[in-house]
């Protein structure tokens, strides 16, 4: 399984090949990788290095991706392999994420696509959630595990930083149902020196997916003195509103990790605030998250204001919502259900 022949790739002239995964389009010369680390060029034919090779496969609730509009209450078979085309230095599974490159080494039990799915329709899970680490550089896999999903009737979720590309989006057409895309920052200089990426890539990538009819949350960590400013948080929000108000805005708190391990954790006072300053952007669904009993955890109805999800942690602990409607006031609550 260590030899499966990459999709999305061109080749080129000198044995080199060019990467269409991703938005760094790596242009990847015969013997080298690309920036994840688990794409090789071999003689000029791209392989992933990862297809079949989970390193790590649990059952976890829906509310974990974090999706609170998806299924809620939901389980959903969760998957990984390792790598990943970012190095954000405060991640927290960067001993499997960055284990290429910082390991030189991959590895992983080796899990066919059809044992995946037959594991999540076993153990009663609604979807299978591509998460942990990067999906987009396993995508082969995903995508062979989402079409065998699909002809049993579970949804697939992707957990993503937002990177690919509209082509391989437009190959999980079908395929993927709903995606929490990770939204760093609004600046360009903290996707540089932060991740090593770029922003303008990720906000091409949710509106794609809206445009696509896939069901989108957005997550943002609030790390103290680097994303935290109140316009920052202000101009992610009044971002969130042009592409669609009804697009859960998930705010967490940032606990030191990796390479940053000098940072404390956020305080929950700027965590609530920046949910206020979402609701004052005319959201309507924004969360708080990492913060266990936090009402902001809770989904209200935007019209009368009642609970109608109420959450503990990853727990839904009551839910109201029927036919996708408030049982208070008929409002429509805007999810896939």
């Amino acid at each position: 399984m260590d030899m499966t022949e990459a999709r999305l790739y061109t080749k080129e002239q000198d044995r080199k090949v060019t990467c269409n995964l991703c938005s760094f389009r790596c242009r990847i010369a015969n013997g080298k990788k690309g920036i994840c680390g688990v794409r090789e060029n071999r003689d000029g034919t791209l392989y992933s290095l990862v297809y079949g090779r989970l390193i790590a496969r649990h059952i976890d609730p829906i509310e974990k991706k974090p999706l609170f509009h998806f299924q809620p209450g939901s389980r959903s078979y969760s998957i990984a392999t390792v790598g990943c085309n970012f190095r954000c230095l405060h991640c927290q599974n960067y001993d499997i994420s960055q284990m290429p490159k910082d390991e030189k080494r991959i590895i992983g039990d080796v899990v066919s696509a059809h044992d995946v799915v037959d594991e999540a329709y076993r153990t009663g899970c609604a979807s299978i959630s591509y998460t942990y680490t990067e999906p987009t550089i396993f995508f082969e896999y995903a995508q062979d595990c989402g079409r065998l999903a699909k002809d049993r009737g579970i949804k697939n979720v992707f957990v993503t930083n937002g990177y690919m590309t509209k082509e391989c989006l437009d190959e999980l057409k079908g395929i993927l149902d709903g995606a929490n895309v990770d939204l760093k920052s609004f600046k360009e200089d903290f996707y540089k020196k932060i991740c090593g990426a770029r922003l303008s890539p990720v906000l091409d990538s949710i509106e794609y997916m809206r445009e696509m009819g896939i069901w989108v949350e957005v997550t943002t960590l609030v790390i103290p003195t680097l994303n935290d400013s109140e316009e920052e948080l202000r101009d992610i929000a009044r971002w969130i509103y042009r592409i669609d108000r009804n697009m859960p805005w998930h705010i967490s708190a940032f606990y030191p990790a990796y390479k940053m391990t000098h940072i404390k954790r956020t305080p929950r006072e700027i965590i609530d605030r920046a949910r206020e300053i979402g609701l004052e952007e005319g959201l309507r669904y924004v969360y708080t998250g990492n913060i266990p009993g936090d009402p902001g955890e809770s989904t209200y109805c935007y019209r009368c204001g009642k609970v109608v999800i109420e959450r503990y942690g990853f727990a839904v602990t009551k839910n109201l919502v029927k036919d996708s409607l408030c049982p208070y006031c008929d409002t429509e609550i805007h999810g896939l259900w």
